[in-house]
């Protein structure tokens, strides 16, 4: 069962509301135009309201987050599960050389 009601504002210019109000006020000849002159100055004021700038690391935090969605997820879980055993059986050990170098990169 549809509903027929439709529940949206006038406001929307493509709802049935809206398009039966439009046809009501033409109807009634009740259809009122702005001038030209009308028309220009709200063109005008609105112009500059209606810019939407958007910074530039914004749009390249665009870029990369596209090119992250659409590469193949990488699977570490046999890499993880390997780790895990050897640290469990004591057979793990650090890199220090590789541990240090890691952190000086990330500091300086």
């Amino acid at each position: 069962m549809s509903n027929s009601i439709d529940t949206r504002a006038p406001f929307f210019p493509n709802s049935k509301t809206a398009q039966k109000e439009a046809a009501r006020l033409r109807k009634a000849g009740n259809v009122h135009r702005n001038t030209y002159d009308r028309a220009e100055e709200i063109r005008t004021k609105t112009a500059k309201d209606a810019k939407v700038s958007i910074p530039e690391s914004i749009k390249d935090f665009s870029k990369i987050k596209k090119a992250v969605d659409s590469s193949t997820p990488v699977d570490n879980q046999s890499k993880i599960a390997d780790l895990k055993a050897r640290i469990q059986a004591g057979t793990y050990e650090v890199d220090y050389d590789a541990l240090a170098d890691k952190v000086l990169q990330t500091e300086y």
